[in-house]
């Protein structure tokens, strides 16, 4: 996890800090301290990292005290984000991936889309999740994990319907309908996508299928 401190003008007029590491007046939600760590190795860029049991938050040596104020509390509230969505996940096996997508079959397709398999993957960066009808697999993407079960439904309930429809035909988006946050969880990958940087593509077009 790293930020650029580079692509950002400098709003401190102070000098830098000292070398080595340090404590940082902020502390993370449950109170511990953070430690700020100065080299003169690291050019640009800051980072935050857990090193024995500690938050740590490397910063280059001529960072100025005003900008760590500013930057620390930053990185320390991204780390804790990634902290929530891994916890989050965590609980997001495969075989829960499993049954909620034969409890959204039967909840909103008849129990007419079967999976033979419904499973996390890393692999798959240019799409949210992937169908195989002849196969009846479906591959969700990892970066799906942490969002909103309204939006893992979604993305479950969209390649389910690939099992009775490969393509995104009238019948299939016809399939889909009755999913009262359609548009909403739609919009919310769109967003994630554009936000992420990750070169995401979603579910918009014909590239979510895999032969």
């Amino acid at each position: 996890m790293t930020a650029a401190a580079s692509t950002r003008r400098t709003i401190g007029t102070g000098t830098p800090g000292p070398l080595g590491d340090s404590l940082s007046e902020h502390r993370l939600s449950d109170g511990s301290q953070v430690v700020v760590r100065r080299t003169a190795r690291r050019k640009n860029g800051l980072s935050a990292f857990e090193e024995d049991g500690q938050v740590v938050i490397a910063v280059p040596a001529r960072l100025t005290l005003e900008d760590e104020g500013y930057w620390v509390p930053l990185m320390v509230a991204k780390l804790e984000q990634g902290r929530q969505r891994r916890t989050a996940a965590a609980g997001r096996s495969d075989e829960e991936l499993m049954r909620r997508s034969l409890a959204l079959s039967k909840k909103y397709l008849g129990s007419r889309a079967v999976p033979e398999s419904v499973r996390w993957v890393t692999n798959q960066n240019g799409r949210w999740g992937s169908a195989t009808p002849s196969r009846r697999t479906i591959r969700i993407s990892h970066h799906v994990q942490g969002m909103p079960d309204w939006v893992l439904d979604y993305v479950l309930l969209h390649e389910l319907a690939h099992l009775i429809h490969p393509n995104h035909s009238a019948a299939f988006w016809a399939e889909l309908a009755g999913y009262g946050q359609l548009e909403t969880a739609k919009a919310f990958l769109t967003g994630a996508s554009f936000a992420s940087h990750r070169n995401l593509s979603g579910m918009g077009g014909d590239d979510d299928i895999d032969g």
